[in-house]
């Protein structure tokens, strides 16, 4: 498979679950929000249990998947086109740039420029994951650690192992 056609996939996929999950689910209003974050809502253990006897079944579950799908499914035919898909990807992909501009545009022109968002990514997760893939602390990343950052993702525990701890 070509580099293009795994992207290709893993946007259509991603697509698809958020079509089918949090994008639908978002728009109902229903879920804890992630103050600050760019996460996907997850709804409340609440919302899903529906009879409120404090355990949450497979029924209803797929209960709320279906109410999530169904939300998604603007045409009601049972079936996701698209169109759909894409509608509701771009609702999600909206109110995550409003977002992003709110937390980064430091003078409240409704824009952000290069430099405040510069500024956030030197002060915030930015540094953050940085300091984390430098994982001997020499202020600069090297081939070795770049490849173990990538290996274990941004929650990799590579620091741990290299620390001994």
């Amino acid at each position: 498979m070509t580099t293009i056609s795994r992207m290709t996939a893993r946007i259509a996929l991603t697509g698809m679950v958020i079509a089918t999950g949090f994008a639908a689910q978002a728009a109902t209003g229903e879920g804890e929000v992630k103050e600050g974050k760019m996460r996907h809502d997850r709804p409340s253990f609440s919302t899903i249990d529906k009879d409120d006897n404090g355990a949450m079944t497979r029924e209803e579950m797929a209960a709320h998947a279906r109410v999530r799908f169904d939300k998604v499914d603007t045409n009601g035919d049972g079936m996701l086109s698209a169109e759909e898909v894409g509608q509701s990807v771009r609702k999600r992909a909206e109110k995550r740039a409003k977002k992003m501009i709110k937390r980064h545009d430091t003078n409240s022109d409704g824009m952000v420029s290069f430099e405040e968002m510069s500024k956030g990514r030197s002060e915030g997760r930015g540094a953050k994951m940085f300091d984390w893939a430098d994982a001997d602390g020499n202020g600069s990343i090297s081939e070795e650690e770049f490849a173990e950052m990538a290996k274990h993702g941004k929650r990799g525990k590579h620091k741990k192992q290299k620390s001994g701890e």
